[in-house]
Protein backbone atom coordinates (compact mmCIF):
# COMPACT_ATOMS: atom_id res chain seq x y z
CA UNK A 1 0.00 0.00 0.00
CA UNK A 2 2.74 2.28 0.93
CA UNK A 3 4.62 1.41 -2.31
CA UNK A 4 1.36 2.20 -4.03
CA UNK A 5 0.82 5.60 -2.52
CA UNK A 6 4.34 6.53 -3.13
CA UNK A 7 4.15 6.05 -6.87
CA UNK A 8 1.17 8.36 -7.26
CA UNK A 9 3.16 10.81 -5.06
CA UNK A 10 5.97 10.53 -7.76
CA UNK A 11 3.85 10.51 -10.68
CA UNK A 12 2.46 13.88 -9.30
CA UNK A 13 5.81 15.56 -9.47
CA UNK A 14 6.52 14.88 -13.20
CA UNK A 15 7.31 17.60 -15.52
CA UNK A 16 4.10 17.81 -17.83
CA UNK A 17 4.76 16.12 -21.27
CA UNK A 18 4.57 18.24 -24.73
CA UNK A 19 1.36 17.40 -25.16
CA UNK A 20 -0.41 18.11 -21.61
CA UNK A 21 1.94 21.55 -21.81
CA UNK A 22 0.08 22.73 -24.77
CA UNK A 23 -3.53 22.09 -23.43
CA UNK A 24 -2.79 23.36 -19.93
CA UNK A 25 -1.31 26.45 -22.18
CA UNK A 26 -4.44 26.78 -24.67
CA UNK A 27 -6.76 25.98 -21.64
CA UNK A 28 -5.27 29.11 -19.68
CA UNK A 29 -5.79 31.44 -22.91
CA UNK A 30 -9.58 30.61 -22.93
CA UNK A 31 -9.97 32.08 -19.34
CA UNK A 32 -9.89 36.03 -20.60
CA UNK A 33 -13.14 35.21 -22.65
CA UNK A 34 -14.84 34.37 -19.63
CA UNK A 35 -15.29 38.48 -19.16
CA UNK A 36 -16.04 38.80 -22.58
CA UNK A 37 -19.58 36.65 -22.51
CA UNK A 38 -22.29 35.84 -20.07
CA UNK A 39 -21.81 33.70 -17.28
CA UNK A 40 -25.79 33.39 -17.34
CA UNK A 41 -28.80 33.78 -18.70
CA UNK A 42 -32.71 34.49 -17.45
CA UNK A 43 -35.30 34.89 -19.29
CA UNK A 44 -38.65 36.04 -18.41
CA UNK A 45 -41.98 35.44 -20.32
CA UNK A 46 -45.39 36.27 -20.13
CA UNK A 47 -48.42 36.89 -21.90
CA UNK A 48 -47.65 40.36 -21.75
CA UNK A 49 -43.84 39.90 -22.40
CA UNK A 50 -44.65 37.32 -25.47
CA UNK A 51 -40.88 37.56 -26.62
CA UNK A 52 -39.57 37.40 -22.82
CA UNK A 53 -37.14 39.70 -21.10
CA UNK A 54 -33.38 38.63 -21.30
CA UNK A 55 -31.23 38.88 -18.51
CA UNK A 56 -27.71 38.24 -18.83
CA UNK A 57 -25.05 37.92 -16.51
CA UNK A 58 -21.60 38.78 -16.82
CA UNK A 59 -18.49 37.59 -14.27
CA UNK A 60 -18.41 41.86 -14.08
CA UNK A 61 -21.70 43.56 -15.01
CA UNK A 62 -25.70 42.73 -15.39
CA UNK A 63 -26.94 43.53 -18.85
CA UNK A 64 -30.49 43.50 -19.66
CA UNK A 65 -31.32 42.38 -22.93
CA UNK A 66 -32.91 44.88 -26.21
CA UNK A 67 -30.12 47.58 -25.18
CA UNK A 68 -30.20 46.77 -21.71
CA UNK A 69 -33.61 48.26 -21.81
CA UNK A 70 -34.79 44.83 -20.47
CA UNK A 71 -33.24 45.32 -17.02
CA UNK A 72 -34.76 48.59 -16.37
CA UNK A 73 -38.49 46.30 -17.31
CA UNK A 74 -37.63 43.85 -14.64
CA UNK A 75 -36.62 46.02 -11.94
CA UNK A 76 -40.45 48.14 -12.80
CA UNK A 77 -41.87 44.75 -12.30
CA UNK A 78 -39.94 43.43 -9.51
CA UNK A 79 -41.04 46.83 -7.78
CA UNK A 80 -44.02 45.50 -7.77
CA UNK A 81 -44.07 42.84 -5.96
CA UNK A 82 -41.77 44.49 -3.90
CA UNK A 83 -38.42 42.98 -4.96
CA UNK A 84 -35.14 45.16 -4.43
CA UNK A 85 -33.77 46.72 -8.01
CA UNK A 86 -31.41 44.95 -9.67
CA UNK A 87 -28.01 47.13 -9.08
CA UNK A 88 -24.61 45.69 -10.06
CA UNK A 89 -23.26 47.53 -7.01
CA UNK A 90 -25.37 44.91 -5.03
CA UNK A 91 -23.57 42.38 -6.53
CA UNK A 92 -20.20 41.89 -4.34
CA UNK A 93 -19.61 38.97 -6.73
CA UNK A 94 -18.88 41.23 -9.29
CA UNK A 95 -16.08 42.52 -7.82
CA UNK A 96 -13.98 38.89 -6.64
CA UNK A 97 -15.06 36.66 -9.80
CA UNK A 98 -12.81 38.77 -12.01
CA UNK A 99 -9.80 38.47 -9.85
CA UNK A 100 -10.26 35.05 -8.65
CA UNK A 101 -10.22 34.16 -12.63
CA UNK A 102 -7.48 36.24 -13.17
CA UNK A 103 -5.68 34.56 -10.64
CA UNK A 104 -6.50 30.69 -11.90
CA UNK A 105 -5.41 32.22 -15.65
CA UNK A 106 -2.11 32.94 -14.16
CA UNK A 107 -1.59 29.85 -12.23
CA UNK A 108 -2.60 27.53 -15.32
CA UNK A 109 -0.05 29.18 -17.40
CA UNK A 110 2.36 28.53 -14.39
CA UNK A 111 1.78 25.27 -14.87
CA UNK A 112 1.63 24.90 -18.14
CA UNK A 113 4.90 26.30 -18.65
CA UNK A 114 6.69 25.12 -15.61
CA UNK A 115 4.27 23.44 -13.73
CA UNK A 116 4.24 19.56 -12.83
CA UNK A 117 1.10 16.83 -12.52
CA UNK A 118 0.52 18.38 -9.41
CA UNK A 119 0.65 21.91 -10.49
CA UNK A 120 -2.15 21.27 -12.75
CA UNK A 121 -4.28 18.94 -10.05
CA UNK A 122 -3.74 22.15 -7.41
CA UNK A 123 -5.36 24.88 -10.33
CA UNK A 124 -8.31 21.45 -10.93
CA UNK A 125 -9.04 21.38 -7.50
CA UNK A 126 -8.99 25.28 -6.60
CA UNK A 127 -11.14 25.96 -9.36
CA UNK A 128 -13.48 23.34 -8.65
CA UNK A 129 -14.28 24.65 -5.15
CA UNK A 130 -14.72 28.38 -7.06
CA UNK A 131 -17.23 26.86 -9.13
CA UNK A 132 -19.43 25.59 -6.34
CA UNK A 133 -18.69 28.89 -4.07
CA UNK A 134 -19.91 30.69 -7.12
CA UNK A 135 -22.98 28.74 -7.71
CA UNK A 136 -23.77 28.96 -3.92
CA UNK A 137 -23.49 32.74 -3.96
CA UNK A 138 -25.57 32.88 -6.65
CA UNK A 139 -28.45 31.16 -5.29
CA UNK A 140 -28.15 32.84 -1.63
CA UNK A 141 -28.09 35.72 -3.78
CA UNK A 142 -31.27 34.54 -5.33
CA UNK A 143 -33.11 33.35 -2.21
CA UNK A 144 -32.35 37.17 -0.62
CA UNK A 145 -34.23 39.23 -3.51
CA UNK A 146 -37.00 36.62 -3.60
CA UNK A 147 -37.48 36.76 0.12
CA UNK A 148 -36.56 39.95 1.26
CA UNK A 149 -39.73 41.42 -0.02
CA UNK A 150 -41.24 44.95 0.76
CA UNK A 151 -44.38 43.98 2.77
CA UNK A 152 -45.97 47.26 1.60
CA UNK A 153 -45.64 46.56 -2.20
CA UNK A 154 -48.35 47.28 -4.53
CA UNK A 155 -49.08 43.23 -5.41
CA UNK A 156 -48.63 40.84 -2.59
CA UNK A 157 -46.79 37.34 -3.60
CA UNK A 158 -45.22 34.60 -1.73
CA UNK A 159 -41.38 34.66 -0.69
CA UNK A 160 -39.58 32.49 -3.45
CA UNK A 161 -36.55 31.66 -4.84
CA UNK A 162 -36.06 32.50 -8.65
CA UNK A 163 -34.63 29.64 -10.30
CA UNK A 164 -30.95 29.02 -10.75
CA UNK A 165 -31.20 26.47 -13.42
CA UNK A 166 -34.47 25.58 -15.26
CA UNK A 167 -37.66 26.56 -15.03
CA UNK A 168 -39.59 28.03 -12.52
CA UNK A 169 -43.29 29.83 -12.21
CA UNK A 170 -43.23 33.09 -10.81
CA UNK A 171 -46.58 34.92 -10.57
CA UNK A 172 -47.46 35.62 -13.64
CA UNK A 173 -43.85 34.80 -15.22
CA UNK A 174 -42.22 31.90 -16.25
CA UNK A 175 -38.82 32.37 -15.25
CA UNK A 176 -36.17 30.25 -17.71
CA UNK A 177 -32.07 30.41 -15.81
CA UNK A 178 -29.33 28.66 -17.50
CA UNK A 179 -25.97 28.87 -18.10
CA UNK A 180 -24.64 31.29 -21.18
CA UNK A 181 -21.40 31.01 -23.06
CA UNK A 182 -18.95 32.12 -20.47
CA UNK A 183 -19.87 29.00 -18.31
CA UNK A 184 -19.06 26.34 -21.15
CA UNK A 185 -16.00 27.95 -21.78
CA UNK A 186 -15.07 26.78 -17.85
CA UNK A 187 -16.04 23.32 -18.21
CA UNK A 188 -14.08 23.68 -21.66
CA UNK A 189 -11.03 25.10 -19.59
CA UNK A 190 -11.59 21.91 -16.93
CA UNK A 191 -12.04 19.14 -19.75
CA UNK A 192 -8.58 20.75 -21.19
CA UNK A 193 -6.92 20.43 -17.99
CA UNK A 194 -7.98 16.98 -16.80
CA UNK A 195 -7.18 15.97 -20.42
CA UNK A 196 -3.43 17.43 -20.16
CA UNK A 197 -3.59 15.80 -16.92
CA UNK A 198 -4.01 12.31 -18.60
CA UNK A 199 -1.54 12.37 -21.22
CA UNK A 200 1.36 13.02 -18.39
CA UNK A 201 -0.24 10.57 -15.90
CA UNK A 202 -0.56 7.29 -18.56
CA UNK A 203 3.03 8.27 -19.74
CA UNK A 204 5.51 5.57 -18.27
CA UNK A 205 8.83 7.16 -16.73
CA UNK A 206 11.77 6.65 -17.94
CA UNK A 207 14.00 3.81 -17.27
CA UNK A 208 16.76 4.67 -15.94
Amino acid sequence: MRNVSNGRIARLSRPLVMHSRILVIVAALILPFTFLTPLWHMQFVAQQYPEGLDLYIYSHALIGGDEGNDLTEINILNHYIGMRELLQENFNEMKWIPLIVGVITILTLRAGIIGTLGSVLDVVMFSVYFGIFSLWSFWRKLYLYGHELDPTAAVKVDPFTPPVFGHKMVGQFQVWSYPAIGTWLFFIFGLMLIAGMYFTWKKKPASG
